[in-house]
């Protein structure tokens, strides 16, 4: 990624046109699956739909999801010819020795779709970014670009479609550069700046404005309290790095299961889950924000930490397409709060647990990702909250740090590292290697 770019009237419109096409197709995601809770249960969201299901169709319907998705995994996979997911979109801009095939995410985004809409415990960006990437390889072919501008625009298309998932504008810039890219390449970092500002705007204009969690204020009320938000980054990365062995144990028993009844007999387990505590559909986001607002017992917030971390697991492992991204958010979200009201009982000086929540999420997220600005950063933008950045710092990166030592891999590297996908960063590329 090293290589000059020309700025010209096509490169410019490709950038444009790669940022309009995916928020556009993130909003229509997005619209489609509260449309149909509204118009199936007359709910807003996938919690509140289960939580009016009867018990036997919140286990049956992830299950039916399940499989819907698990036949279209198999289409998909007729039109693949590398990774895909997230996985997919990092081999081709940060190696760039695959194509990404426009059907096939296309297939992936309708099969993760399926599962989500029926109660999976599944994060959505994963087919968002990928549907992101894959346009910017389809439009820089259109618009007859070289082969490091269309790198560029995959880039700037997962930016763009990061951004009108979590309204978060920079930490989808730093989402590429951390994660994606691997290394901060001046190339890349103006496209994507332009890419995630339209995508934003276009966000905010159809679906609405303002933090995705609300604005938040939460104090520090004692720079000592900075040593309580470290140990809980260490906390948060020992969680995570259980949570991702827990998705590995059980892909390895899915593994015997052939598709697409994999794919259901994850979304039965997961459905099992969900019939004793709705709250465990969807990617998390309804009880992150009940966290946040204080309005969660205590015993309901660690059963919650047990069931999204197995319910997520049984999703995710099967191969149902979706991202462990927020339910990752949530995890460390339940685990900060009960880290926090953990030091309040036992007499420390504690400015607010809703802040140790908040903190938790972004530590569990960068354990997971191992990428620890990105992590700050998006905390940051999903609760406007400025005075509690130097913990969101400071718990990101003693996560991070700790979580490289457990395990070299992050969750998205991981899976191009099964596959034989390898590559060491220099000051300039990624070298590829197997």
């Amino acid at each position: 990624m090293s290589v000059t770019t020309r700025w010209t009237p096509r490169y410019a419109l490709g950038i444009a046109l790669v940022a309009v096409i995916a928020t556009g197709f993130a909003i229509a995601f997005r619209w489609t699956l509260a449309w149909t809770w509204e118009l199936a249960a007359g709910a807003h969201d996938v919690v509140a739909a289960m939580e009016l299901a009867p018990w036997w169709a919140c286990v049956l319907l992830p299950a039916a999801g399940g499989l819907a998705a698990g036949i279209l995994v198999l289409l998909a996979a007729r039109h693949t010819t590398g990774g895909s997911g997230v996985g997919g979109v990092i081999e081709a801009v940060a190696i760039g020795r695959i194509r990404l095939s426009f059907r096939a995410a296309l297939l992936r985004a309708a099969s993760s779709w399926c599962a989500i809409v029926t109660g999976g415990s599944l994060g959505r960006e994963g087919p968002l970014i990928q549907f992101g990437g894959t346009t910017g390889d389809d439009v820089g072919e259109w618009l007859k670009l070289g082969t490091h501008e269309r790198r560029v625009l995959i880039a700037a298309g997962t930016a763009a479609g990061f951004a009108a998932a979590y309204n978060t504008p920079l930490a989808a810039v730093v989402f590429v550069l951390e994660v994606v890219v691997g290394v901060i390449v001046m190339e890349t970092v103006v496209p994507t700046l332009i890419a995630t500002v339209i995508a934003t705007a276009m966000s905010r204009w159809l679906v609405g404005e303002g933090p995705i969690y609300g604005q938040r204020m939460f104090v520090l009320a004692d720079l000592r309290e900075l040593i309580a938000y470290a140990a809980l980054g260490a906390v948060c990365a020992l969680v995570a790095w259980a949570f991702t062995r827990l998705v590995q144990y059980a892909a390895r028993l899915f593994k015997r299961i052939p598709s697409p009844w994999r794919q259901a007999a994850g979304g039965l387990g997961a459905g099992a889950i969900v019939a004793a505590m709705p709250s465990v559909a969807g990617n998390g986001y309804e009880p992150l924000g009940a966290i946040l607002d204080h309005s969660l017992t205590l015993a309901f917030v660690g059963w919650l930490l047990l069931a999204k971390m197995v319910a997520t697991a049984s999703s995710v492992a099967a191969g149902n397409p979706g991202g462990v991204f927020t339910p990752s958010m949530l995890i460390g979200g339940c685990v900060g709060y009960l880290f926090g009201n953990g030091l309040d009982a036992l007499g420390f000086a504690v400015s607010s647990p809703g802040g140790y929540a908040l903190v938790g999420m972004a530590a569990a997220v960068a354990a997971t990702t191992h990428a620890p600005l990105m992590a700050a950063v998006l905390a940051f933008e999903v609760s406007g909250d400025y005075a509690v950045v130097l913990p969101l710092v400071l718990a990101t990166a003693v996560a991070t740090g700790l979580a490289r030592r457990l395990d070299r891999d992050s969750v998205y590297t991981a899976e191009l590292r099964e596959r034989g996908v390898t590559w060491e960063l220099t000051r300039t590329l990624p070298t590829s290697g197997s």
